[in-house]
């Protein structure tokens, strides 16, 4: 029970760690262009890699690893996780299929969207 706790917090963290981070590089841009959340994802990317190569060289708790990397990470953005799981298949020599969840993940993520929208709009 405690671990979802941990995680129920860190979300909460998270996510409005990426809305006022988000919001605030967006505003600061002046641009249409999404750089708030191009900014969020390639920040949460970073350090998902970066604290799971340290963790694994430290004694981090499992409820710290909850709340931190599936509880604040995982609600600052979700593509942290995905971009590590690729790198995971790349360092273990499954190209191909880092090649389809990577293309797969954009094609059918992008896809969904649409169908969503259009259904939406009915």
């Amino acid at each position: 029970m405690a671990a979802y706790l941990w995680v129920l917090l860190g979300g909460a963290l998270g996510a409005l760690l990426r809305y006022l981070l988000a919001g605030a590089v967006q505003g600061a841009s002046g641009s249409l262009f999404p750089w708030g959340t191009l900014f969020v994802n390639v920040l949460g990317s970073f350090l998902l890699g970066y604290f799971y190569e340290a963790a694994l060289r430290s004694a981090v708790s499992p409820e710290f690893r909850a709340f931190f990397a599936v509880g604040v990470l995982g609600a600052f953005t979700t593509f942290s996780t995905f971009s590590y799981e690729t790198l995971g298949m790349l360092r273990e020599g499954a190209t191909f299929s880092a090649l389809l969840y990577g293309l797969g993940s954009l094609v059918l993520g992008v896809g969904a969207a649409l169908v969503g929208v259009w259904l939406g709009g009915r």
